[in-house]
């Protein structure tokens, strides 16, 4: 009885004083938004959740993105008993002690128990080794959530008996869904101070918290008092409440465009101060990252190409470390690609070369493949002609001086080298050429 009054007066004084993201945190999996790449009709985890049939996982991602709130959710839809810890005040004595007690909550009451390890990767390898008969004997549930790539922050015995699953940052239309609902529940939200919010300041503290719900309602929340005499939540206040101000930039509008010209424009005439300052532009203003790369990568090949081939391979790395670190750490690895590219020799002989030829397929129409470039393979295509006169390179030192391009067009060029490294691969090719030229007479080098 007693401990009834006490829960009951605490979930009324929780209902007064909590934060706004703590009461809005969704109760069921309905109402979690975004990451439906696992809880999606069908999808593992919500399966896992929907069946009861309760099973240690590692939720894997950004701040914000709802591990938390994936562990209440499954104690909530499981009638397990929740018992929060957290990795980096808690030590092998507090983890024993919580074993033990979901050890006599199983055997007394038939309840299990979810023990929510917030930062999983903070714990020791003997921290960590403490859960391992617990995990293994069903004794809790454990639901560990991290920041880092669990491949290497938590043990091989200990992953061996969880199910991953990564979770990704929301999209800024998910964002967008918490902060009205929240501006709407009357019960948990904002809904009994009559607040209206002006599209832009909701859409200014979506872009700014870059898919970190709780930082979002902890922003709006912030707004919320700022606007109450007003009964208005506008730029003013999500700028104060932010401490950022809200840059012009739609990313469907001429401010995307605009910015994102100016990046290119400024890596391809060999600027990198400018560069990085588009850059953090375009990041501050909440564009999504994973663009920044894929435009990163285009521009290797296209502006760079093989006068320096390590920059798409540099390129290419900055992608892979966005989706392998995340914002905001990630903003140095995209950086370090832009300044790269942006100081790299520049060539865009490998991007005409394949316009040209796209203009000559176009032009000339689908002509006949060689005779001896062809397919010989079966008796057939023999009988044909096919492969009739081939010489394999490889019997000649690697080159053979022979014609590749169909008949009509055998003089034509695409590739023209322009700099830096292409250039020397350029000087290799001619030489050979001109080698086999002067060696087989008749033959006129390509």
């Amino acid at each position: 009885m007693g401990v009834d009054l006490f829960e009951n007066a605490l979930e009324e004084r929780f209902d007064q004083y909590a934060p706004l993201a703590a009461r809005m945190r969704p109760r069921t999996l309905d109402e979690v938004v975004g990451q439906q790449h696992v809880l999606g009709p069908r999808r593992a985890l919500r399966a896992l959740i929907e069946s009861g049939d309760l099973s240690s996982v590692v939720l894997w991602g950004p701040a914000g993105a709802g591990k938390t709130t994936l562990a209440h959710v499954i104690s909530g839809t499981t009638k397990a008993h929740f018992e929060p810890m957290s990795a980096v005040v808690a030590g092998v004595a507090d983890v024993r002690k919580a074993i033990a007690a979901a050890k006599d909550r199983l055997a007394q009451q038939g309840q299990r128990t979810v023990l929510f390890l917030d930062e999983i990767h903070r714990f020791n390898k003997a921290q960590q080794d403490a859960l391992l008969p617990a995990v293994e004997n069903g004794w809790i549930v454990l639901v560990g959530a991290t920041t880092e790539n669990p491949s290497f922050e938590v043990n091989s015995p200990l992953m061996s008996r969880s199910l991953l699953f990564r979770l990704e940052p929301l999209q800024e239309q998910d964002v967008l869904v918490v902060l009205k609902r929240a501006l709407e529940d009357e019960e948990r939200g904002l809904g009994k101070l009559q607040l209206q919010a002006n599209d832009d300041a909701l859409e200014h503290i979506a872009r700014g918290t870059g898919g970190d719900a709780r930082a979002a309602l902890n922003a709006l929340e912030a707004a919320a008092l700022m606007s109450a005499g007003g009964g208005t939540i506008d730029v003013t206040a999500a700028e104060e409440a932010l401490q950022r101000r809200a840059l012009p930039y739609d990313k469907s509008g001429d401010w995307h465009y605009d910015t994102i010209s100016a990046f290119i424009k400024s890596m391809r005439g060999s600027d990198p101060d400018a560069a990085v300052y588009w850059m953090a532009r375009m990041l501050d203003s909440g564009e999504d990252p994973r663009f920044v790369a894929r435009r990163m990568v285009i521009f290797a090949s296209e502006d760079v190409g093989n006068a320096d081939p390590t920059a798409l391979q540099v390129a290419v790395a900055a992608h892979h470390a966005l989706e392998f670190v995340g914002l905001p750490e990630a903003k140095l690895n995209l950086s370090q690609a832009a300044v790269y590219l942006a100081i790299a020799p520049k060539s865009n002989a490998s991007a005409v070369a394949i316009w040209s030829a796209e203009e000559a397929v176009k032009t000339d129409g689908p002509l006949p493949v060689p005779a001896h470039l062809r397919d010989s393979h079966s008796a057939a295509s023999r009988a044909f002609g096919a492969g009739a006169g081939y010489e394999y390179p490889h019997s000649h030192g690697g080159y053979v001086d022979q014609s590749y391009l169909p008949d009509a067009i055998n003089d034509r060029r695409y590739f023209k080298a322009l700099a830096g490294r292409e250039l020397e691969l350029q000087a290799d090719l001619d030489h050979k050429r001109r080698e086999a030229s002067s060696a087989e007479t008749g033959k006129r080098p390509r």
